[in-house]
């Protein structure tokens, strides 16, 4: 019969290898009275357990492996979409961009152009034999196009390219000391060319710089020079010189166009320390004129204050500090910045006096590395502002935490910072659209619009219009490799759709994502091990992969090196030729590029168009949105209210200073 034996009494046994339990916490039962001398002794029983823990863990891994490669084969293989053409650079494609019918390439020793119909190399701009990193290029009309290059120096030079040749314009940071040398970290061009932000590091700072490109001056100018330069390369075509040297000796000589104006300086805030003003009085005449949030520096906290909070804070949360590690200091300065040129919007507007135009952007939001801060700054501004070297934002955001990564579209504004917490914002009419939190608060590696082919026109949209979808649909990537799709409308609460969970293979974790506007709910897809799918958000179903030739493969696949053209729907994808040597394939003398047209698949199946909305008349319309209407309505008769603001605000300054005044007339009166 069993039997039912206690191995040790209830009370907890001292921390000792002597004093081990010779059975497991639980009271132990034996079925067999016989074999109570069978049972294996410590610390040989506390090994069998953690071997069985061992095998029972992997065995769960196995079967959610076979569970998930069973569910693949229900959903089906993709289709696989081979190269519709291709290309071969000389030396290293670093980076690839797209610009009316050229391909710019940059290459490890110089800068390439091909036609994009037939993929045929017109014009290489390799004068100082340089590695180009970065390209940046926008078409302005009138087969003109702008780029801005970054080599591996750091340097920033800006093209223009027309009738298929290079004219350099200027390198934005060449200086003639070499000690005051900086180097670009990051740089952006607006969509229609009229602006470029680039980021600076030097020795010891970082700061943002803004150009205005005279665009409508160059259109100008290259017509005026461009029969000069032709005559030029002509006559240096009868000269030993091959037809390439003699094009880039001939814009380099004639390339004399009007320089980028500098509009802009901007540098990390200062870290905000203990006040200085002796009174209220004194803080509030710092203040400009109190109609918006400041970065906080005209405060009344006293260093003393400072401190003594922050011993508290430390003697409150000392175990959680040492178990995360030392933190940064909070004096160090920002090393990065990210900034998006925004168009004309209720975000920010300038006085009556300045002009805008729908197309052109009018302001450039800007957050720093571990800020919780979103800073705005007008494009148009009056001169003597534009030199100032302690330039204020005209406009801040401040958010709960420090912002990680964000998104903008014609319509919103996408924020998510590092506690997992996306805000989506209506630009044209200042307010959140909806705030959402990450499940399990996963931290957000990057996130992207994901708009509809309705939506993603490239007309600029009109302030006071109501956006072409009433929904918004954003992809967000975390850093464990999972994607999910966020919906948000103004009408029904937000909701998260995981599209593909972290792999258990590493193989098949996600290091790239970019929406496809061709068709709707569309997205490429990169994964680490050089697979490049095209999936449908709407059903989370990968639709088809683009696939290289056999021999070979998509180059650096942790970072791909791709461009999406936009125009004629064009994948162009850097591959490299496969080969067992590695060294052979560093000292590779050539890439190859390969080029997917979406027309040329049956993509239209996969990706069904959604019916267009019907008009909706005042009266059809919900109590919803005829309430959104009156409230849009009247915040723009309040518009007139804001001009007044200063003046209510110059007021409280003057009557501070008049009780200032008086209050030194009665200590004086009071002095013996």
């Amino acid at each position: 019969m069993p039997a039912r034996v206690r191995k040790h009494s209830l009370e907890i046994p001292p921390p000792s290898e002597e004093d081990w339990l010779k059975d497991d916490e639980e009271d132990f039962f034996q079925q067999d009275p016989e074999r109570i001398r069978d049972a294996l002794p410590q610390p040989f029983r506390m090994v069998n357990k953690l071997v069985m823990l061992v095998f029972e863990n992997a065995m769960e891994i196995i079967e959610r492996r076979e569970t998930l490669r069973e569910a693949q084969k229900l959903k089906g293989q993709p289709t696989k979409c081979f190269p519709t053409a291709e290309f071969q650079v000389t030396g290293t494609a670093n980076c690839l961009s797209v610009s009316g019918k050229f391909i710019f390439v940059g290459l490890s020793v110089g800068l390439a152009a091909f036609r994009m119909y037939d993929c045929k190399q017109v014009c290489v701009w390799d004068a100082v034999k340089t590695e180009i990193c970065v390209i940046r290029s926008s078409d302005l009309g009138n087969e003109h196009h702008v780029l801005l290059t970054v080599d591996e120096m750091g340097l920033v030079s800006l093209f223009c390219f027309h009738r298929e040749s290079f004219l350099l314009i200027k390198i934005l940071n060449e200086v003639e000391d070499i000690s005051k040398r900086s180097t670009c970290v990051e740089v952006v061009l607006s969509s229609g060319g009229d602006y470029a932000g680039v980021l600076l590091q030097g020795s010891s700072e970082v700061w943002l710089e803004v150009y205005r490109l005279p665009k409508d001056s160059w259109l100008k100018e290259t017509e005026k020079s461009s029969g000069a330069a032709a005559g030029l390369a002509f006559r240096e075509k009868r000269s030993s010189w091959t037809s390439v040297e003699s094009f880039v000796s001939a814009n380099k000589a004639e390339a004399k166009l009007s320089l980028p104006v500098l509009v802009l300086k901007v540098k990390p805030p200062k870290p905000i320390t203990g006040t200085n003003f002796k009174s209220p009085l004194d803080a509030l005449k710092k203040v400009d004129d109190g109609s918006m949030l400041g970065l906080g520096h005209n405060h009344l906290i006293k260093d003393s204050q400072w401190e003594q909070h922050e011993a508290i804070f430390h003697s409150i949360y000392r175990e959680f500090l040492e178990a995360e590690g030392e933190s940064e200091s909070k004096d160090e300065v920002p090393r990065r910045a990210t900034f998006h040129f925004l168009l004309p919007s209720w975000i920010l507007q300038g006085g009556t006096d300045i002009k805008v135009q729908p197309d052109v952007p009018a302001s450039i939001s800007v957050y720093w590395d571990g800020s919780h801060n979103l800073c705005f700054y007008l494009l148009n501004r009056p001169l003597k502002e534009r030199v100032d070297a302690d330039l204020k934002p005209d406009v801040v955001w401040p958010c709960a935490a420090p912002i990680a990564c964000s998104a903008v579209s014609s319509w919103y504004l996408a924020l998510a910072c590092e506690d997992s917490a996306i805000t989506i914002w209506d630009k044209h009419l200042g307010y959140p659209l909806s705030v959402t939190v990450m499940p399990e608060k996963r931290p957000i590696r990057s996130i992207h619009f994901l708009q509809s082919a309705a939506s993603a026109s490239s007309e600029a949209p009109c302030p006071g219009t109501d956006p072409p979808s009433p929904a918004v649909e954003l992809l967000v990537l975390c850093t464990d490799g999972s994607l999910y799709l966020l919906r948000a409308s103004r009408a029904k609460k937000p909701s998260i759709t995981l599209l593909a969970d972290r792999p258990e293979d590493p193989n098949l974790a996600v290091t790239a994502v970019v929406p496809v506007l061709a068709f709707p709910s569309a997205a490429l897809v990169f994964s680490w091990d050089g697979t490049v799918s095209l999936m449908n958000t709407a059903t989370s179903q990968m639709v088809c992969c683009f696939n290289s030739p056999p021999s070979h493969a998509v180059a650096s696949p942790w970072q791909p090196v791709f461009t999406l053209d936009t125009v004629n729907w064009c994948l162009l994808l850097r591959g490299d030729e496969q080969q067992t040597d590695a060294l052979a394939q560093s000292r590779a003398s050539h890439s190859t590029i390969f080029l997917f047209y979406f027309n040329s698949y049956p993509l239209e199946e996969a990706f069904p168009k959604k019916p267009d909305l019907p008009f909706k008349s005042l009266q059809n319309l919900s109590l919803f949105e005829r309430c959104n209407m009156f409230l849009r309505d009247s915040q723009q008769r309040l518009v007139g209210l804001e001009e007044q603001l200063p003046e209510y605000w110059s007021r409280l300054q003057a009557r501070a200073a008049a009780m200032d005044k008086e209050s030194q007339k009665i200590k004086g009166q009071k002095k013996p």
